[in-house]
């Protein structure tokens, strides 16, 4: 037992939360009283009172009517792998992070990933996932967990009638519930991996009694009849009879347990999303008004009015609008008028998200991503897959920034992609609302701007060559800003989609605690160490004492989402583009009494300068400026503090960094472009000692 940490956490908490965690308690031993004495399947029965006469209504879940398959459902005369269908084997592959092969783990329900070991079968309550290296990361073991491959196979029955998907389905479904007992093992230790898999459950058996026929299923749910006329029909009604009672047991478990105080972050609202969807398909109010509550509380609580997310990673704010979006789609559905102050706060957040793609496809991600996701129809396929079947067939990695602004651009006033072309879209989204899509404005871009509230500026070049993101915002959100890194003032930089100046990215949750550090510390940033200290205070994986504090203090950029906080209506804001010479200056506290003030100056085309002060300096200082190269580039240093930088499409970068007792070195470093996974890349080092007020001058150039 790690006892600082538990004092830290509880320094994080407020008298209320300790009060809740209490009770928490409280019920967690009645729940081991019901649960703990035997091993229950969550299918066994309705566990809850007053929640057993509730019916599952399909046509309130949002499915669209017309099975036509994309780009990725190929003729099965297209080929054959190994004897299998490709169009079996690519519809039934999930990707789990870290490059692990789906279909080695497909009924490993409890495989440590990195390791050879399993998860043990012990109740949840009573389970330590955190930092148990000799098993694995959690995070990793979820993934397969979340059940995304039972509503990608029931999609795919139902789209196709081919009783292979319901085969497999039955297989894995029942497989699952005999070796993962209600509140036992890994896969019920979080709260929010039980949301995510509770809405698979719930869009599995949409498109089960889709495919079965909506009246016949209905009613055979309603009245409890397992009357079948064959294999496949007895098959397909156990299938749904079961899925209906874990989804109202999970639930009602989530209705109780979720997330509150300093754990209301984007757990919280994935758990609302869940209990809101089921209480709209199940007719449940109290679900449903749970969530709502929720919502209405902690969807402005957790973003800036300007539409950042104060997380202070890109990735868990589009998790967020993931979640909403998917809620907003079934209440749509129903006819159900989402407020006001959603619609505001989304219609910014997916502003800002578009923002922060550039012309290439590149996207501009501070903070943890650890790839997470709510549903996935699409799955994914091997590079040979791909070859056999076309171009266009599925993909290694699934662009979630494009799908939650597709999804956004469905349930919002505006558009904020072209098209809506994400497989999982053309799944669930009906035929009318695609035809309105092409009557919506659509959000253009920003150009260069200044988000002031959330703390990110992104400089575009007028060419659109050249793509860079500044961070000079706060570490995260909350007492523990769980998903914060010690970044302050780094920048990232782009140039033709391909990467110069690269974030490390996240690596690792729950295991090797020396590198979920390493990944967030400020020497592995584009910016400056002081006296070998990080900016902020690292307690524990998720948890952070002692925090920087950045200050905007003055830029020429358009501001983002301005117009729309003063209340200028629906009208989109002017481009930057040919605004001419562009600066931003901030400044962070964290090496105080030391202040690290840098300004960035972009003309627009091709010269980047930064300048970066140290003040007030009264005793020996050292420091380290670091930048951390893209991976595949390579570098040339051509005198003192001079590089040439070379991409792997031979795009040239020239870099200069100018300062008094001043030594550079490359050195080899890591670099994590997806979770679970690093690479070796190489980082410039600028380092020195002084005795007085610094100033260093960089300039990066390119054609």
């Amino acid at each position: 037992m790690n006892v600082g940490w538990y004092v830290n956490r509880l320094r994080a908490m407020s008298f209320h939360e300790i009060l809740w965690r209490i009770d928490q308690k409280k019920l967690a031993n009645s729940e081991r009283g019901t649960f703990g004495k035997r091993q229950m399947k969550v299918t066994d029965g309705v566990f809850y009172q007053g929640k057993e006469d509730l019916a599952f209504h399909v046509q309130r879940l949002p499915i669209a009517d017309k099975p036509e398959y994309a780009a990725a459902c190929v003729r099965e005369a297209k080929g054959d792998i190994s004897g299998v269908g490709l169009n079996e084997k690519l519809r039934r592959a999930i990707r789990l992070p870290g490059g692990y092969d789906y279909e080695r783990y497909r009924k490993d329900w409890h495989a440590g990933f990195q390791t050879e070991n399993q998860w043990p079968l012990t109740f949840s309550y009573d389970l330590a996932y955190k930092q148990k290296d000799e098993i694995g990361d959690a995070r990793t073991n979820w993934e397969l967990n979340r059940h995304f491959q039972f509503a990608l196979l029931a999609c795919n029955y139902y789209r196709s009638g081919e009783p292979k998907y319901l085969a497999e389905l039955s297989d894995l479904f029942w497989d699952w519930n005999e070796q993962n007992p209600f509140l036992y093992g890994i896969s019920w230790t979080s709260v929010m991996e039980i949301a995510i898999r509770d809405i698979n459950w719930i869009y599995t058996l949409g498109f089960l009694i889709r495919a079965a026929g909506r009246s016949e299923t209905e009613e055979r749910l309603e009245t409890g009849s397992t009357e079948a006329d064959g294999a496949e029909e007895k098959c397909l009604s156990e299938l749904c009879d079961a899925l209906f009672t874990g989804i109202i047991n999970m639930t009602t478990y989530i209705s109780a347990h979720y997330s509150r105080y300093s754990s209301a972050n984007n757990h919280v609202i994935v758990e609302a999303a869940a209990m809101g969807i089921a209480g709209i398909v199940t007719e449940c109010g109290e679900w449903y008004e749970t969530a709502f509550s929720i919502l209405q509380c902690e969807i402005g609580r957790q973003n800036y009015r300007d539409g950042v997310n104060k997380e202070a990673s890109l990735h868990y704010q589009s998790f967020f609008m993931e979640a909403v979006g998917l809620l907003m789609l079934t209440m749509q559905a129903n006819h159900m008028r989402t407020p006001q102050n959603w619609r505001n706060t989304l219609c910014r957040m997916s502003r800002y998200v578009a923002d922060c793609r550039g012309t290439y496809g590149e996207t501009v991600v501070f903070g943890d991503d650890d790839e997470g996701k709510i549903l996935d129809l699409e799955g994914t396929v091997s590079a040979e897959e791909i070859t056999l079947a076309g171009e266009g067939v599925g993909r290694h990695f699934r662009d979630h920034y494009e799908y939650v602004l597709q999804l956004m651009s469905v349930v919002l006033p505006q558009r904020y992609a072209k098209t809506v072309s994400d497989p999982t879209l053309r799944r669930i989204v009906s035929e009318e609302k695609m035809e309105k899509l092409v009557k919506k404005p659509c959000y253009q871009g920003s150009g260069s701007v200044c988000y002031e509230d959330g703390g990110i500026s992104l400089l575009k070049s007028s060419d659109g060559r050249a793509f860079v993101g500044i961070d000079h915002g706060a570490l995260g959100f909350g007492s523990i800003a769980a998903h914060g890194h010690a970044d302050a003032l780094s920048f990232q930089m782009y140039l033709e989609g391909e990467t110069v100046f690269a974030d490390a990215g996240t690596y690792i949750y729950h295991i090797d605690l020396e590198n979920r550090n390493a990944f967030r510390r400020t020497e592995n940033h584009n910016t400056i160490m002081v006296n070998e200290r990080d900016q902020s205070e690292m307690l524990g994986a998720f948890l952070w004492g002692k925090r920087a504090q950045a200050t905007l203090l003055s830029h020429n950029m358009p501001v983002g989402n301005a117009w729309d906080i003063a209340g200028g209506g629906r009208k989109f804001k002017e481009s930057s583009t040919g605004l001419g010479k562009l600066y931003i200056e901030a400044e962070h506290d964290g090496y105080a009494p030391v202040i690290h003030r840098r300004k960035f100056e972009f003309d627009g085309k091709g010269c980047l300068k930064l300048y970066d002060r140290l003040f007030p300096i009264e005793k020996e200082t050292t420091y380290q400026l670091n930048f951390l190269l893209g991976e595949g580039c390579g570098i040339t240093e051509t005198a003192l503090g001079v590089y040439e930088i070379v991409t792997e499409r031979k795009q040239s970068i020239r870099m200069r960094i100018e300062a008094p007792f001043l030594m550079t070195v490359v050195r080899d470093a890591w670099i994590s472009t997806e979770y679970g996974i690093r690479k070796p890349t190489k980082q410039i080092r600028a380092e020195g000692k002084t005795e007085k007020d610094l100033e260093i001058v960089t300039t990066i150039e390119w054609e």
